[in-house]
């Protein structure tokens, strides 16, 4: 009874998220380098299956522009065939790691890496996306790309490849604009209508009317010639390293993506709050099947899922019934799609790199830090300098390296506080690291002075700094001087428990 009551509610949201991941499943199937029918078929299986089986039910799954990057390489390097086998053994790791209730770990990923790795994988889109809105193809790389932006765009202004560029450029930017515009100036009782569908079906409309001969969606006449079987011999593809690190890759991004996504849900709505695991399960059988289809991998996806809570909806009924929307118009209208110009959906891939390029991300990382804005900046930079799994292990590595920066840091202050007393002020962590530091310190201790270590802020001591004590002790006795601890801490009594053992066994 629950489910009928909200159906009303529920159907308008699903014409509403319809629209949105219409252009975009389409649009980043070609800024993947495949055929934009791929990204349909990623989108039905997103809603119909995932739809039922989602541990989130408002979150809303699809090819996602994250991944778009990766599966270009991907192609570019080992050609079409080698993305389903990826992509299943990717889907397997995440269906394992729901099973083994592993979805808290992969949501354990730093923000500066996560920011990051967006803003690169933004820039990558809009370096390749201008190429597509002037009817080019794009190259293998972010540098490639931009390097040769400025010959294509030279090319387009003199009509050396005729006015089918410039045409096609115009309508990308006509687009682009169009967005802008809408999403600053929309009407409150139009707010539902997503800006990339008025731009694209502006764009639509008036290169018809204006018979522009540019490029336009190309789709199969059937559904069913979109989708190609994954074979038992493409499985022997798994054997090339670089393969079974692409989907390890996959899994991971796919993975961390879509939590992140399924928590950001979470804060829009005071519905059922998402379980993690079982939302990285079903995304496993959703890549799977995406996978032995032959279609794009999916995420949960933020720009589609926001949409869907803020047009009303209540229960999971409105991802199912979006991917109904889109089997049928694929099944019944391919026509409408088939008159949509390639330019327009690269300028809707453009505007949405742009906005993964967050400038309020780096403002709210300058809080924790200078440290955090600058792994924000080196990962994003190495993803477009080299690849996307190059940038996001960079990210890690220099968040791992700013940990141990932290972990080891150790502020030592020596204070006299009359003739032979002395307090050694700790507070940090003290490690083999800081030895030479401590040592030096104690050092300049004068001959028979009795000092206090006060540890009230030391959050951690090891092995090799507790025996530079207990040597400096046992120098201090031999002149005079002794060794107190501050106040009496479970870190105190670790100390002071082994400076005993090591005192009695050398009277």
């Amino acid at each position: 009874m629950t489910a009928l009551r909200t159906l009303p509610r529920d159907g308008l949201a699903s014409v509403v998220v319809f629209l949105v991941a219409l252009p975009l499943c389409m649009g980043i199937a070609i800024a993947s380098g495949m055929p934009p029918a791929k990204g349909l078929l990623t989108g039905i299986i997103g809603g119909l299956v995932i739809g039922f089986l989602s541990g989130s039910p408002l979150q809303v799954s699809g090819p996602a522009a994250g991944l778009a990057v990766l599966v270009f390489e991907l192609v570019n390097s080992h050609g079409m065939a080698a993305l389903g086998p990826v992509l299943l053994l990717a889907g397997l790791i995440q269906l394992l790691a729901g099973l083994l209730r592993l979805g808290g770990w992969f949501r354990v990923t730093a923000p500066a890496v996560v920011s990051g790795m967006l803003a690169g994988i933004g820039i990558l889109i809009v370096l390749s996306q201008l190429h597509v809105m002037v009817d080019a193809s794009p190259l293998a790389s972010g540098l490639d790309n931009l390097l040769a932006f400025p010959g294509a765009l030279i090319d387009t202004l003199s009509l050396a490849n005729g006015s089918d560029a410039l045409a096609a450029g115009a309508i990308g930017l006509g687009t682009i604009a169009c967005m802008w515009l809408w999403d600053r100036h929309r009407p409150k009782r139009l707010r539902f209508l997503p800006g990339a569908l008025i731009g694209v079906s502006l764009a639509t409309l008036i290169s018809s009317w204006l018979a522009l001969p540019i490029k336009r969606v190309e789709l199969p006449a059937n559904l069913g010639d979109a989708i190609d079987w994954i074979g038992p011999q493409d499985l022997a593809s798994l054997a090339n390293p670089e393969l079974l690190v692409a989907a390890l890759a996959m899994a991971f991004i796919a993975s961390a993506e879509t939590l992140l996504s399924a928590a950001a849900v979470d804060r829009m709505h005071s519905g059922p709050r998402s379980k993690f695991n079982r939302e990285l399960s079903a995304q496993g059988v959703g890549n799977m099947l995406c996978g032995a289809l032959g279609a794009l991998p999916m995420t949960g996806v933020i720009v589609r899922s926001s949409a869907n809570v803020q047009a009303g909806a209540c229960s999971r009924a409105s991802t199912i019934l979006h991917g109904l929307w889109l089997l049928a118009l694929v099944s019944l209208l391919p026509s409408v799609l088939q008159s949509i110009p390639i330019a327009s959906l690269g300028g809707v891939l453009v505007y949405t790199g742009f906005k993964l390029v967050d400038p309020r991300a780096m403002r709210n990382l300058r809080q924790y830090g200078r440290v955090p804005p600058l792994i924000y900046i080196a990962t994003a930079l190495c993803i477009v300098l080299t690849d996307l799994l190059t940038g996001v292990l960079t990210g890690f590595a220099l968040t791992l390296l700013k940990l141990l920066w932290s972990a080891s840091r150790l502020r030592i202050k020596l204070m006299p506080i009359e003739s032979g007393h002395a307090e050694l002020h700790l507070r940090g962590a003290a490690t083999f690291l800081r030895v030479p530091q401590l040592s030096a310190t104690l050092a300049d201790i004068e001959p028979g002075t009795h000092l206090r270590i006060c540890m009230d802020r030391l959050s951690y001591i090891d092995h090799a700094c507790i025996e530079l004590l207990e040597d400096w002790e046992r120098s201090a006795r031999l002149q005079g001087g002794s060794l107190t601890m501050g106040r009496r801490t479970a870190l105190k009594q670790r100390v002071e428990g082994r400076r005993r053992r090591v005192l009695a066994q050398t009277a």
